[in-house]
Protein backbone atom coordinates (compact mmCIF):
# COMPACT_ATOMS: atom_id res chain seq x y z
CA UNK A 1 0.00 0.00 0.00
CA UNK A 2 1.37 3.39 -1.01
CA UNK A 3 1.05 6.41 1.25
CA UNK A 4 -1.48 9.01 0.15
CA UNK A 5 0.00 11.96 -1.68
CA UNK A 6 -0.77 15.36 -0.29
CA UNK A 7 -2.41 17.66 -2.81
CA UNK A 8 -0.36 20.81 -3.42
CA UNK A 9 -1.76 23.88 -1.76
CA UNK A 10 -3.22 26.29 -4.30
CA UNK A 11 -2.90 29.83 -3.08
CA UNK A 12 -5.67 32.37 -3.71
CA UNK A 13 -6.00 36.12 -4.07
CA UNK A 14 -6.45 36.37 -0.28
CA UNK A 15 -2.96 34.84 0.12
CA UNK A 16 -1.59 37.05 -2.65
CA UNK A 17 -2.50 40.32 -0.94
CA UNK A 18 -0.39 39.23 2.05
CA UNK A 19 2.82 38.84 0.04
CA UNK A 20 5.60 41.28 1.00
CA UNK A 21 6.08 44.56 -0.83
CA UNK A 22 9.77 43.87 -1.45
CA UNK A 23 10.28 45.29 -4.95
CA UNK A 24 10.07 41.90 -6.64
CA UNK A 25 7.28 40.72 -8.90
CA UNK A 26 4.97 38.34 -7.06
CA UNK A 27 2.44 36.38 -9.11
CA UNK A 28 0.11 33.41 -8.69
CA UNK A 29 -0.08 30.98 -11.58
CA UNK A 30 -2.52 28.14 -10.99
CA UNK A 31 -2.24 28.87 -7.28
CA UNK A 32 1.56 28.62 -7.21
CA UNK A 33 3.53 31.57 -5.84
CA UNK A 34 6.07 32.78 -8.40
CA UNK A 35 8.66 35.43 -7.51
CA UNK A 36 10.72 37.14 -10.20
CA UNK A 37 13.76 39.35 -9.62
CA UNK A 38 13.75 42.99 -10.62
CA UNK A 39 14.23 43.41 -14.40
CA UNK A 40 17.58 44.49 -15.82
CA UNK A 41 18.30 47.83 -17.50
CA UNK A 42 17.71 46.77 -21.13
CA UNK A 43 14.39 45.18 -20.17
CA UNK A 44 13.31 48.43 -18.53
CA UNK A 45 14.35 50.54 -21.52
CA UNK A 46 12.39 48.38 -23.96
CA UNK A 47 9.40 48.38 -21.63
CA UNK A 48 9.49 52.18 -21.39
CA UNK A 49 9.74 52.56 -25.19
CA UNK A 50 6.68 50.38 -25.81
CA UNK A 51 4.68 52.00 -23.02
CA UNK A 52 5.52 55.54 -24.20
CA UNK A 53 4.78 54.70 -27.86
CA UNK A 54 1.34 53.31 -26.96
CA UNK A 55 0.63 56.19 -24.56
CA UNK A 56 1.50 58.82 -27.20
CA UNK A 57 -0.74 57.02 -29.70
CA UNK A 58 -3.62 56.93 -27.18
CA UNK A 59 -3.36 60.68 -26.55
CA UNK A 60 -4.63 61.31 -30.07
CA UNK A 61 -6.67 58.09 -30.37
CA UNK A 62 -8.51 57.66 -27.03
CA UNK A 63 -9.34 53.97 -27.48
CA UNK A 64 -8.48 52.89 -23.93
CA UNK A 65 -5.67 52.98 -21.40
CA UNK A 66 -2.17 51.51 -21.16
CA UNK A 67 -0.49 50.49 -17.90
CA UNK A 68 2.93 49.24 -16.86
CA UNK A 69 4.01 46.92 -14.07
CA UNK A 70 3.47 46.68 -11.24
CA UNK A 71 -0.28 46.43 -11.80
CA UNK A 72 -2.23 43.35 -10.70
CA UNK A 73 -4.23 41.47 -13.31
CA UNK A 74 -6.63 39.09 -11.60
CA UNK A 75 -7.60 36.44 -14.13
CA UNK A 76 -9.04 34.05 -11.53
CA UNK A 77 -8.79 33.46 -7.80
CA UNK A 78 -5.67 31.34 -8.47
CA UNK A 79 -4.15 33.39 -11.33
CA UNK A 80 -2.86 36.87 -10.54
CA UNK A 81 -0.14 38.22 -12.82
CA UNK A 82 1.77 41.46 -13.36
CA UNK A 83 2.49 41.83 -17.07
CA UNK A 84 5.16 44.29 -18.11
CA UNK A 85 2.56 46.26 -20.11
CA UNK A 86 -1.16 45.92 -20.68
CA UNK A 87 -3.79 47.76 -22.67
CA UNK A 88 -7.49 47.86 -21.82
CA UNK A 89 -9.84 49.16 -24.51
CA UNK A 90 -12.84 51.33 -23.77
CA UNK A 91 -15.03 48.32 -24.63
CA UNK A 92 -13.46 46.33 -21.78
CA UNK A 93 -13.30 49.23 -19.32
CA UNK A 94 -15.40 47.23 -16.82
CA UNK A 95 -12.30 45.13 -15.97
CA UNK A 96 -10.60 48.25 -14.51
CA UNK A 97 -11.00 48.70 -10.79
CA UNK A 98 -8.08 49.51 -8.50
CA UNK A 99 -6.47 46.70 -10.51
CA UNK A 100 -7.58 44.67 -13.52
CA UNK A 101 -10.13 41.94 -12.84
CA UNK A 102 -10.45 40.04 -16.10
CA UNK A 103 -8.60 39.89 -19.39
CA UNK A 104 -6.94 42.99 -20.84
CA UNK A 105 -7.06 43.40 -24.61
CA UNK A 106 -3.28 43.40 -25.02
CA UNK A 107 -0.56 41.98 -22.78
CA UNK A 108 3.17 42.50 -23.34
CA UNK A 109 5.86 40.44 -21.61
CA UNK A 110 9.55 41.20 -22.08
CA UNK A 111 11.64 38.06 -21.66
CA UNK A 112 14.49 37.71 -19.23
CA UNK A 113 16.53 34.57 -18.53
CA UNK A 114 14.50 33.79 -15.40
CA UNK A 115 11.09 34.26 -17.08
CA UNK A 116 11.65 32.98 -20.63
CA UNK A 117 9.85 29.62 -20.35
CA UNK A 118 7.10 30.95 -18.11
CA UNK A 119 6.35 33.89 -20.44
CA UNK A 120 6.57 31.91 -23.68
CA UNK A 121 4.63 28.84 -22.57
CA UNK A 122 2.82 29.07 -19.24
CA UNK A 123 1.66 32.67 -19.46
CA UNK A 124 0.83 32.38 -23.17
CA UNK A 125 -1.57 29.54 -22.35
CA UNK A 126 -2.96 31.44 -19.36
CA UNK A 127 -3.58 34.60 -21.39
CA UNK A 128 -5.08 32.56 -24.22
CA UNK A 129 -7.53 30.73 -21.92
CA UNK A 130 -8.39 33.96 -20.09
CA UNK A 131 -9.54 35.77 -23.23
CA UNK A 132 -6.67 38.20 -23.87
CA UNK A 133 -7.06 39.39 -27.46
CA UNK A 134 -3.37 39.87 -28.27
CA UNK A 135 -0.09 38.89 -26.61
CA UNK A 136 3.36 40.22 -27.47
CA UNK A 137 6.46 38.31 -26.35
CA UNK A 138 9.46 40.60 -26.65
CA UNK A 139 12.85 38.89 -26.74
CA UNK A 140 15.66 41.39 -26.08
CA UNK A 141 18.29 38.69 -26.42
CA UNK A 142 17.65 38.24 -30.16
CA UNK A 143 15.66 41.45 -30.91
CA UNK A 144 12.44 39.61 -31.85
CA UNK A 145 8.76 40.24 -31.07
CA UNK A 146 6.33 37.31 -31.33
CA UNK A 147 2.73 38.42 -31.75
CA UNK A 148 -0.10 36.07 -30.76
CA UNK A 149 -3.60 37.11 -31.75
CA UNK A 150 -7.01 35.63 -30.98
CA UNK A 151 -8.27 33.77 -34.05
CA UNK A 152 -11.86 33.91 -35.27
CA UNK A 153 -12.37 30.32 -34.09
CA UNK A 154 -10.96 31.22 -30.65
CA UNK A 155 -7.52 30.64 -29.22
CA UNK A 156 -4.22 32.27 -30.09
CA UNK A 157 -2.54 32.05 -33.47
CA UNK A 158 1.00 33.29 -33.94
CA UNK A 159 0.20 36.25 -36.16
CA UNK A 160 3.79 37.40 -36.64
CA UNK A 161 7.39 36.96 -35.61
CA UNK A 162 9.06 40.29 -36.22
CA UNK A 163 12.81 40.92 -36.18
CA UNK A 164 14.97 43.99 -35.85
CA UNK A 165 17.36 42.49 -38.40
CA UNK A 166 14.60 42.52 -41.06
CA UNK A 167 13.78 46.15 -40.14
CA UNK A 168 10.18 45.19 -39.36
CA UNK A 169 7.44 47.29 -37.79
CA UNK A 170 5.20 46.33 -34.85
CA UNK A 171 1.51 47.05 -35.51
CA UNK A 172 -1.79 45.84 -34.10
CA UNK A 173 -5.43 45.99 -35.21
CA UNK A 174 -6.28 46.87 -31.59
CA UNK A 175 -4.66 50.28 -32.18
CA UNK A 176 -5.36 51.22 -35.83
CA UNK A 177 -2.53 53.36 -37.20
CA UNK A 178 -0.13 52.55 -34.34
CA UNK A 179 3.33 51.39 -35.36
CA UNK A 180 6.81 51.23 -33.92
CA UNK A 181 10.00 50.31 -35.76
CA UNK A 182 11.78 47.40 -34.10
CA UNK A 183 15.07 49.30 -34.55
CA UNK A 184 13.61 52.05 -32.33
CA UNK A 185 12.11 49.57 -29.89
CA UNK A 186 15.34 47.67 -29.31
CA UNK A 187 17.49 50.80 -29.44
Amino acid sequence: MQPARAEPVRLTYDDFVGFPDDGRRHELIDGEHVVTPTPVLRHQRICRRILVAIDIYLQSHPLGEVFGAPFDVILSDHDIVEPDILFVSNERREVLQDWVRGAPDLVVEILSPSTRRRDEVTKRHLYDHSGVREYWVVDPEIDVVKVYRRAAAGGFDRAAELTREAEEVLETPLLPGFSVQLADLFG
